[in-house]
């Protein structure tokens, strides 16, 4: 009987999702090369058709210089379907916003002070949706000694300060050039320790020694030259991963705001260019011209990912159910033994309490654990759910209040 239950639970939670109309959006991160004084006019062109060919919903860019690059970028490489976000002019090179505003709006850049560069704290709200989403841009400290580890661990530490505060189920991307070599430096460490829950995963999960390693030679993205050009950027072909896109928990758990898997590019880098000049032609990932326009505009190739959401577009009725309740991901997710289960009772109508049934069951319908079940206040709630007899699979958390549902999936490792 219960399986059944669960059945018909997953059947009306799938049928909901049915009135949900999928969307897609693009984000992508660039380091533009100290733009504009680094010969901008003739770099113009090459730019223009990276973002006319890779088509971002969201352009972050690194190394921008001033206000009047901001507006020379947008006017002269930016087709008319892009704005410009607020620029933040701090110390050095800066990060610079441009975004689709028939997709987001944007609601502020929040600079967050380092010893060094700012880190931009970027706000969006998704216009299908009112999905909230949060984009750091950060540009870390350069070079390789242990006194430039050290420095990039410390502006990491700022930025976990800020994101160990979010709760969980919060919508945030890290993005650029973050000069990391490889993924045991303390910088990183500090970006994917799970002890609380502002925590970053790697979309494309490739931890490993990054640096002249071929064996990552498909995610590299610096440097795109061999020799010097006259724009003075960096040389020696491409053999780091510098420039990243990391994401929170609630992006790559299902539901929401989401990765799409197997989007993550490091655009122009077709495996066969390590140590190479990324115009040393053919290249197998992009047309001659871009391959051309990718080593003449920056030492950088961009990165993108594609994300995907899920509006509302029909019946009221379960607008007002939406509102009702919340049961947010757990975290961590995947988890080992145990994970921690949070949601939300508003008030329904003009009743002040709900009856709440919080559950958890395996892929075959049958119930494995009864987390609450009994009348509760509106609120907030936290509770710990222990898996440490169950085997490593997908369960299902199932919260129903008065006939309505919410339905997490859970992944368990051991």
């Amino acid at each position: 009987m219960k399986k059944n239950k669960f059945n018909i639970l997953l059947f009306v939670f799938f049928s909901h999702s049915i009135i949900f109309a999928q969307d897609t959006f693009r984000v992508m991160t660039y380091n533009i090369l100290n733009y504009p004084s680094k010969i901008s006019s003739t770099r113009n062109p090459y730019f223009k058709k990276i973002i006319n060919e890779i088509k971002p919903d969201i352009l972050v860019v690194q190394e921008m210089e001033s206000a009047a690059g901001v507006e020379l970028f947008l006017n002269e490489v930016l087709d008319s379907n892009y704005t410009a976000g607020e620029f933040v002019n701090g110390y050095d090179t800066d990060n610079a916003l441009f975004y689709k505003d028939s997709v987001f709006n944007f609601i502020d850049n929040e600079p967050i002070s380092t010893a060094l560069r700012n880190i931009s704290k970027l706000i969006f709200v998704h216009k299908n949706t009112n999905d909230t989403l949060i984009i750091f841009s950060a540009h870390l400290k350069a070079s390789d000694s242990e006194t430039d580890r050290q420095k990039r661990l410390e502006e990491v530490k700022i930025l976990r300060e800020v994101t160990d505060k979010f709760s969980p189920g919060k919508n945030y991307l890290l993005v650029g050039d973050l000069n990391i070599y490889y993924s045991t430096e303390p910088a990183f460490q500090e970006l994917i320790e799970k002890t609380n829950s502002g925590y970053f995963l790697d979309p494309i999960n490739q931890i490993g020694y990054w640096h002249n390693n071929s064996t990552y030679r498909g995610i590299h993205t610096q440097s795109t030259r061999l020799a010097n050009l006259s724009d003075e950027g960096s040389t020696g072909g491409i053999d780091d991963r510098f420039d990243m896109i990391l994401a929170s928990q609630s992006i790559i758990d299902t539901g929401g705001i989401t990765y799409i898997p197997n989007t993550y590019i490091s655009f122009g880098n077709d495996g066969n260019h390590f140590n190479k000049a990324i115009s040393e032609l053919p290249n197998a990932s992009v047309s001659d011209e871009i391959a051309t326009a990718l080593y003449y505009s920056s030492d950088h190739l961009p990165v993108f990912a594609d994300f995907k959401v899920e509006p509302l577009t029909s019946i009221k009725s379960d607008i007002k159910i939406v509102n009702q309740f919340v049961l947010i991901q757990n975290y961590p997710n995947p988890f080992n033994a145990s994970t921690t289960i949070k949601y939300s009772i508003g008030t329904v109508e003009t009743q002040n309490f709900a009856s709440l049934q919080l559950r958890v069951y395996d892929v075959l319908g049958r119930e494995i654990k009864t987390l609450v079940n009994k009348i509760q206040l509106p609120g907030n709630y936290e509770i710990n759910f222990n898996a440490e007899n169950l085997t490593t699979g997908i369960y299902f958390c199932v919260m129903q209040i008065n006939n309505k549902i919410s339905v997490k999936k859970m992944t368990l490792l051991k």
